[in-house]
């Protein structure tokens, strides 16, 4: 059997702020990154080649170009956004070269359609299809995961709710999150009465009390594609996702810069802060994870799940999963560390 070493994985978009980062992570882990970008400037410019990492140049329409840039690896992973522009081609091409799929989108309407159309295409070619697998999408779903344990299988109750706060200390956006933000206009989904149904406008505020070193702060509703992956497989009766206000100010103004590195492996000093509450049947339990810049903490979320599918750890065969549910959260969580830090209470 081929060993990690021994299979190499595509990211597309590697010349991006976060592509960057999970090139860097696939080489950190000993595996063998190939540099695909669209840009063929930008590619050249990249300095992969100097570093002997192989490069690529393909274009989302152009099929013929994604599969010479699919030729030979065993998963891809796209950092190129907005995924609602190139998620669905490239999981096509996935597919149709036999090659494992991830993409770290945000965006609800990418994670959805991903999920429903590839579900069937994937199982079929004995693949594994995973959207979302980022800061905002899959690492609140594995955490919710977690934090729920046996509730989700215990009896068919559902689960009364999950609240997830997210709190910043600042956020200065990438240029992708910026395009992305521009072109996501769809209406963005919660769960209520075990339903996806459009977020009450205006959103509603809270206040809530994070731990430190945030303390209690203003929160909106704002819901990613967590909401999208915890839907497909667990049982919640509703499901409520909150950022707080002081970050989406800093997003909103155009005036913000983008990330600055703060050290030698290019992160930000941005820290990051996730609180999951979740409620049945007069039960509370809670998980709390902390960490540094969104961005860069994506490589080894994303790369984890990766190494996963590639050495054949996981729960359930081939098709479109959230990552909940084929990893085991809890020991997923776990193997972070030290780029994120967990607590669990049972209230």
């Amino acid at each position: 059997m081929p060993t990690l070493q021994d299979q190499r994985v595509a990211v597309f978009g590697a010349t991006g702020h976060t592509g960057r980062f999970v090139v860097d992570e696939l080489l950190r882990r000993g595996m063998t990154p190939v540099a695909v970008a669209r840009d063929s400037v930008k590619l050249a410019a990249s300095g992969f080649p100097e570093r002997g990492i192989a490069t690529r140049c393909a274009s989302i329409d152009d099929p013929a170009s994604l599969d010479d840039a699919l030729r030979g690896v065993a998963a891809v992973i796209n950092c190129a956004g907005p995924f609602l522009e190139t998620a669905d081609r490239l999981a096509v091409a996935a597919i149709r070269n036999s090659v494992h799929y991830l993409d770290v989108s945000a965006e609800q309407p990418s994670a959805h359609e991903t999920l429903k159309k590839f579900a069937g295409p994937a199982q079929e070619a004995g693949v594994f299809i995973l959207p979302a697998m980022g800061f905002y999408g899959g690492l609140a779903d594995l955490l919710a995961t977690a934090v729920i344990g046996d509730w989700n299988s215990v009896d068919e109750n559902l689960i009364d709710e999950i609240r997830v706060g997210i709190a910043l200390n600042s956020w200065h956006p990438t240029p992708g999150t910026r395009i992305t933000g521009a072109r996501n206009t769809a209406q963005r989904l919660v769960v209520n009465d075990g339903h996806l149904v459009p977020l009450a406008q205006p959103a509603p505020e809270v206040s809530w009390d994070f731990p430190e070193p945030f303390g209690r702060q203003d929160a909106i509703a704002v819901p990613f594609s967590e909401v999208i992956l915890m839907k497909q497989h667990l049982n919640i009766l509703q499901l409520h996702t909150y950022l707080n206000l002081s970050s989406l100010r800093d997003i909103r103004d155009p005036a913000t810069p983008p990330p600055a590195a703060s050290d030698e492996s290019g992160r930000s000093s941005q820290i990051f802060l996730i609180e999951v509450i979740a409620r049945k049947d007069g039960h509370t339990r809670r998980l709390v994870a902390q960490g540094r810049d969104i961005y860069a903490f994506t490589a080894p979320l994303v790369c984890e799940a990766v190494a996963r599918i590639l050495r054949g750890d996981v729960l359930k065969s081939c098709g479109a999963h959230a990552p909940g549910a084929i990893f085991d959260a809890k020991n997923f969580l776990h193997a972070l560390a030290p780029d994120l830090t967990c607590s669990f209470e049972a209230v």
